[in-house]
């Protein structure tokens, strides 16, 4: 059985094993594999893993012997399920091994919003508190969080996980979903066009679809609370970006917290690099070792299960 992984430098950089793999049949890891040696490399392989690497099906037609591909992430729209169900190709995910990372990081990045406490430990540093003329200081304006109105749009795991610390820090949850959700903490279902009204801060935690593409468009926006701000841990797509800047640079919006974009890495054009009161971080939320460790112990039992001829976690 041969196994390869075409790239795995993401998921493990070299601080995790893929032991359990190679117990299984001949594996061959590949930090990276650019789109002209996807053939090359997996051609021969029956089981292949992948976290981003596009596979159509002109390139499963090409692959033979290739049984099952395993996507390294919850999201696969980086296969095409349609034509790996025509080949007899087995697809899986790994679903909610991210779940409190990234309900984490969105509330780091909503509270380096609030106190830009990076900002103001290198002032520190720097030796400005050293001269400071009183007792303290600082540089940007210091948001409670108490009391507050704290919007979900998408409310899975994710979502719920995030709703949780918001409670946790006193604010009230609102969220926007197809169905009620029977939550541990108080919350208020409600429609879009409320959530945008009331919500202090909104976070985005729904997947791309054609429905949700540009979900956060110039209308919407200019709907949101005047200084508002707004969190995006799910999809980069999910915000007109042009339409972010300006909605920051007028003064509507406080603040935009990222950890994605609409192109990924980010485009070097990108309105966002220049817009006031925007953090925007390189797509790590999900990448706490522990975070990485669920993941790869759920693709290592996709596969021991597909091989014991199970359905585990199969989204062909």
């Amino acid at each position: 059985m041969k196994i390869v992984i075409l790239d795995g430098a993401v998921v493990n950089p070299g601080d995790l094993s893929w032991e359990a793999l190679e117990e299984m049949g001949r594996l061959t890891v590949y930090d990276r594999t650019p789109p002209e040696e996807v053939v090359g490399r997996a051609k021969d392989a029956e089981i292949v893993l992948t976290n981003k690497v596009y596979f159509t099906g002109e390139l499963m037609e090409q692959c033979p012997r290739l049984k099952y591909i395993g996507a390294l992430a919850t999201g696969y729209n980086n296969i095409d399920v349609a034509a790996a169900a025509r080949l007899g190709i087995a697809v899986t995910n790994v679903p909610a091994y991210s779940t409190h990372a990234v309900a984490q990081f969105t509330m780091a990045l909503l509270l380096e919003l609030c106190h830009r406490v990076g900002r103001h430990a290198g002032g520190v540093q720097a030796g400005k508190w050293v001269k400071a003329p009183d007792f303290c200081y600082w540089e940007t304006p210091q948001l409670e969080l108490w009391g507050k109105r704290f919007g979900v749009f998408g409310m899975g795991q994710i979502g719920q996980a995030a709703g949780a610390l918001a409670h946790a820090f006193g604010m009230e949850v609102l969220y926007c979903s197809r169905r009620e959700k029977a939550l541990p903490y108080p919350a208020r279902r409600c429609g879009m066009e409320e959530l945008l009204a009331e919500a202090d801060i909104l976070s985005l935690h729904c997947p791309l679809t054609e429905d949700t593409f540009h979900l956060m468009e110039r209308e919407k926006l200019g709907k949101m609370k005047d200084g508002a701000i707004l969190l995006n841990t799910a999809r980069g797509p999910l915000v007109d970006e042009r339409a972010m800047a300006e909605a920051l640079g007028s003064g509507k919006l406080a603040g935009y917290g990222a950890d994605v974009s609409e192109t990924e890495p980010m485009a070097a054009d990108s309105p966002l690099l220049e817009a006031p009161n925007c953090i925007v971080t390189p797509h790590i939320a999900w990448a706490s070792r522990e975070a990485r460790g669920r993941l790869i112990d759920a693709a290592v039992e996709n596969v021991r299960a597909f091989l014991r001829g199970e359905r585990k976690n199969r989204v062909d």
